[in-house]
């Protein structure tokens, strides 16, 4: 299997080229071309297990209900285009199996077959966030596909760290992390636009995105004419 990360900046994608024998995982609806010789299989399923309960569950972490299976149908290698719906960029994540990660709602682009898709609550102030409840929790072994809207920067954490929710992309599992205001009080921290933060604390990699979907799409909505 190989996985190339195409384009830079605002409008990147991956392709990934299946040999026999070989599958691949991604969000449904992520898949912009394909080879005639992919076989596409739609499931709500994760490395066997979750059924509709595990697409439920995901739903509450801001992905997609279905997941798309590919594979290759003859003996041949096989090409499948994946592309995130907002614009940013498109990383991808080495796992050794050592360490989980999590992802923030929407952030999950596609997965090696080895890694385990599942939830994680992120507590109950997360339904103040404006963001999804729950993190998307990714372990195993295997290649993780990441997209944000926007650039997407690494942070190798050693120690304390403050990071909006809306730029959170995916974080190490290794780190503790908490919900809470931005400012001193709860009106300092809503006058000031960003209300409420995560501060992690730990050693571990963090990857933020420099753009907010909400915050974009409240500025783009009036914008938009009525239905």
């Amino acid at each position: 299997m190989n996985i190339r990360i195409q384009g830079e900046g605002a409008f990147a994608s991956a392709l990934v080229t299946l040999s026999a024998g070989e599958e691949f995982v991604s969000d449904a609806g992520a898949l912009y071309r394909a080879s005639a010789n992919i076989d596409v299989d739609v499931t709500t399923k994760s490395r066997g297990k979750g059924g509709i309960l595990g697409g439920l569950k995901r739903m509450l972490s801001g992905e997609k209900f279905f997941l798309a299976n590919y594979s290759v149908e003859s003996g041949q290698s096989g090409e499948i285009g994946l592309a995130p719906t907002s614009m940013g960029e498109v990383w991808a994540i080495e796992l050794d199996g050592s360490t989980d990660w999590l992802c923030a709602g929407g952030s999950y682009l596609g997965s090696t077959p080895g890694l385990e898709l599942d939830t994680q609550f992120q507590g109950f102030k997360g339904f103040l966030t404006g963001e999804a409840p729950f993190f998307l929790k990714v372990s195993g072994k295997g290649t993780l596909l990441v997209a944000a809207f926007g650039r997407i920067a690494e942070q190798q954490l050693d120690g304390e760290m403050i990071v909006d929710t809306g730029h959170v992309v995916a974080f190490e599992d290794t780190m503790d992390y908490k919900l809470s205001k931005a400012g001193s009080s709860w009106i300092q921290s809503f006058l000031a636009g960003e209300g409420i933060v995560l501060n992690f604390e730990g050693d571990g990699r963090i990857l933020t995105q420099s753009q907010n979907l909400s915050e974009f799409g409240k500025v783009l909505g009036p914008m938009l004419p009525p239905r």
